[in-house]
């Protein structure tokens, strides 16, 4: 007859990879509110910031899955300085 409940500190962590990614313009335009909406209806996370300009845009998103949103970012213009980081084992202390 338990009761199961998450605690604060799995909650704070249920979108695990901490990514961030430089977008450049390719071939087109830019647009930081397309790709935001995209990313929200898209992809499961959360604190999700999406900003730039129509040559540069910086994305930050906690995610399960950060493969699929570079996958994404790729699609839309040159990805670079990417950052994935494990916040549990941050966390923990155990960077790297």
């Amino acid at each position: 007859m338990g009761i199961n409940s998450i605690d604060a500190e799995e909650d704070q962590f249920a979108y695990r990879y901490d990514t961030q990614i430089l977008i450049d313009r390719r071939n087109q335009d830019l647009n930081e509110d397309e790709i935001s909406a995209y990313i929200t209806e898209h992809f499961e996370g959360n604190s999700l910031i999406a900003a730039g300009d129509e040559d540069l845009v910086k994305i930050h998103f906690h995610t399960n899955e950060p493969w699929k949103i570079l996958e994404y970012c790729n699609s839309v213009g040159e990805i670079y300085d990417i950052v994935v980081e494990d916040m549990i084992r941050q966390a923990s202390g155990l960077q790297g």
